[in-house]
């Protein structure tokens, strides 16, 4: 009676100990499962593109790099990503998803070009290599800017501005190195200047105001902008720009409403209390 006794608690004492084994077993087995069925089954067999305008469906796939076949959870989607953004610069939000059991869909939200930034004059150029050589006279010249360039809100660079661009010509700026899908980059004494622009170009876009700009100077203590090609209005570097763009109008308003439809002059935001307006003498 014992020995059977001492068999059933060995055979117990052996299924406690293989226990854990066995269901870690169980478990690689199924995922080893899960696996090669992902790897069969699930294989890219559409793709489809959501949102792009300036680009066709066909120039986002190639830039992404997806191949029918492909298999659907082996694609790299940072990979998809910066592959996708390399090639086509106007690519703003990009989402990428799965959608099971075949399909691929990659939904784009494009930037739009709202103004361009001059490359800088000579005496700024100067100014910058002089900054850059500053504690190091060894140091490589910098590569700037020899042309323009269309700029999104966010300050990314998107393509050399085509000839004849009528969008708002920015200047005041040196642009270091400018590469088309990259954020415009400046010497360090020019960094807040580029902050304040990218807050000035948010607040614009906000009030849909770039079509009544066709000029922004950055200078080093104040913005001024050129306004419906009649006035030049000064702003401070730190600004409240969307305050300042509603006062711009309502001052417009009213100097028109005195002089008419035609008053041209200097608007001058940058007085503590008061809005300065110097009217422009007819000729």
């Amino acid at each position: 009676m014992s020995r059977r006794n001492d068999r059933g608690r060995k055979r117990r004492r052996n299924r406690g100990r293989f226990g854990p084994l066995f269901k870690l077993l169980c478990v690689a087995a199924l995922l080893v499962a899960l696996t090669a069925g992902a790897t069969v089954f699930f294989r890219v067999e559409h793709i489809i593109v959501d949102g792009n305008a300036r680009y066709t469906q066909e120039e986002v796939v190639a830039a992404s790099g997806i191949q029918l076949g492909d298999n659907l959870y082996g694609l790299n989607k940072l990979k998809i990503d910066s592959g996708i953004r390399a090639a086509l610069p106007y690519i703003g939000d990009l989402t990428i998803r799965r959608a099971l059991p075949s399909t691929i869909v990659i939904t784009i939200t494009e930037w739009e070009a709202v103004a361009r930034v001059a490359a800088p004059t000579p005496e700024r150029a100067r100014a910058a290599q002089e900054e850059a050589r500053e504690g190091d006279e060894e140091a490589e010249p910098l590569e700037l800017a020899k042309q323009s360039w269309l700029i999104s809100t966010s300050g990314k660079l998107l393509e050399p501005a085509p000839a004849g661009s009528s969008l708002p010509e920015i200047t005041g700026l040196t642009p270091i190195a400018p590469q088309a899908g990259e954020l415009m980059v400046v010497p360090e004494g020019e960094r807040f200047k580029l902050e304040s622009l990218l807050a000035l170009l948010a607040a614009m876009d906000e009030a849909e105001a770039f079509p009544q700009v066709s000029a922004i100077r950055m200078g080093a203590t104040q913005i001024e902008l050129r306004y419906l090609d009649r006035f030049d209005v000064k702003m401070e570097l730190n600004g409240d720009f969307r305050y300042d763009i509603q006062v711009v109008r309502k001052v417009r308003e009213e100097i028109e409403n005195r002089h008419g439809p035609e008053a041209a002059g200097a608007i001058d935001l940058t007085q503590d209390g008061y809005v300065g307006y110097s009217p422009l003498e007819a000729v």
